[in-house]
């Protein structure tokens, strides 16, 4: 019989002792909270969006693509969701995104723990492990007492959320055991930035286009709800541009982030809003641009931008100077906002960066380096973005290396 210890009882572990656990196989997580799985109660805000329907690698950000490219495919899309049909979980599909059907992540939370207590996986709660050593076998030191296992999958997530345990253990236990961890940074989460005006809308909020900027590139677009807040900007189309942006700051790059706040009306341009605000202000005799503005626009954001380039807020927009018109226009399409840092990882979702893929199996995530050693989840070194995307990687890591681990092919 061989004995497993998974340590972590996040999603990845939870779905790897699963997937182990056998007649042939005894099969232990070592979780240091009260209860496993706290991290995906308040993922999506309670309600737990568990994968995506467009299931793809462009959606994932890593040092190495290439590789990433091979792990998300439309088999392991299939391998997913096979699993969670195995466990009962019941989809409430919007837009593409899989919710439980409830709408409730203790739905998932439910199944996941069911399945492991009927396959008869041993759960411990509150041990701290400090250390994994190998001798003949492997011993994982705790708080309590010593485990000895013939194999460890280590799913112990990343830096993000610290509160709920997950406060970079793995990578501790990589790098003692002569791995490579590539740097660590706060990812999904608020952008700081250096805008006055902006950070004076704390509270207001925008459908927007949204570009990050990279020594004057672009590089990603996305298009959401902006929030903006008092130190810069939130919402989801940010998080999504901040996979990399500690990174290229690190580096020395220059970081902004482009605004369309007009995007919605399908005004993509300065030529395409002075056409429609030329058209209003002949349609609405004896309205200011402030008025012709507010229409369209909530009134903060008006306000915000007319104290900046000095606009008299009783202008007619056929009054207003040549100059005055190019930044006005220029700024409700294309207003560039420098990036100075992101909120640290209590803010954050998830992590990017981490354990390098090329140390690993990626068909089964067992450790090229250490044969019976796996690493699976958020501490490895891809990341992606909302929308189902992280905990859909956590739970294919968590099954492949289970399924090797097992010694079985379903």
């Amino acid at each position: 019989m061989k004995r497993i210890i998974i340590i972590g009882g996040g999603v990845a572990g939870i779905t790897a002792a699963i997937k182990a656990k056998n007649a042939n196989n005894e099969v232990t997580v070592l979780e240091k909270n009260k209860t496993c799985l706290k991290k995906l109660l308040i993922t999506g805000n309670g309600h737990c969006n568990y994968f995506n329907d467009d299931y793809n690698y462009k959606h994932y950000y890593s040092n190495n693509l290439e590789l990433v490219s091979k792990i998300i495919t439309s088999e392991s899309k299939k391998l997913l969701t096979d699993f969670y049909q195995s466990i009962g979980l019941v989809p409430r599909i919007k837009n593409g995104y899989y919710y439980p059907y409830s709408n409730q992540a203790y739905a998932v939370l439910n199944a996941l723990i069911k399945e492991a207590d009927i396959k008869g996986v041993k759960i411990i709660n509150e041990v701290d492990v400090t250390n994994i050593k190998i001798a003949d076998k492997f011993i994982v030191e705790t708080n309590k007492e010593n485990y000895i296992a013939d194999k460890v999958i280590v799913a112990t997530g990343s830096k993000a959320y610290p509160k709920t345990g997950s406060t970079g253990d793995g990578y501790r236990f990589a790098k003692i055991l002569n791995h490579t961890v590539n740097n660590v940074y706060p990812a999904l989460v608020q952008v700081v930035t250096d805008d006055k005006y902006l950070h004076e809308l704390d509270g207001v909020r925008n459908d927007t286009k949204v570009t990050l900027l990279v020594d004057s590139k672009s590089i990603k677009e996305e298009v959401g709800e902006l929030q903006f807040t008092n130190y810069g900007l939130s919402g989801i189309c940010i998080y999504n541009l901040t996979l990399a942006i500690n990174k290229y700051l690190e580096e020395g790059k220059e970081v902004k982030i482009k605004l369309n706040l007009l995007h919605g009306l399908n005004i993509n341009n300065e030529s395409d809003l002075d056409n429609y605000l030329s058209k209003q202000n002949k349609l609405l005799n004896k309205r200011t641009l402030v008025e012709l503005l507010e229409e369209i626009l909530n009134y903060k954001i008006v306000n915000a931008l007319f104290k900046k380039y000095k606009i008299n807020n009783d202008i007619i927009y056929d009054e207003i100077s040549s100059d005055s018109k190019l930044e006005l226009l220029n700024a409700l399409v294309n207003y560039e906002v420098k990036v100075v840092g992101t909120k640290d990882f209590n803010n954050a979702q998830v992590c990017s960066g981490g354990l390098l893929l090329t140390e690993l199996n990626t068909d089964t995530f067992e450790s090229k380096l250490v044969k019976g050693l796996y690493f699976v989840g958020e501490l490895i070194d891809i990341t992606g973005e909302c929308g189902g995307y992280n905990i859909s990687f956590a739970v294919l890591s968590g099954l492949k290396a289970g399924i090797n681990v097992g010694g079985i092919n379903d």
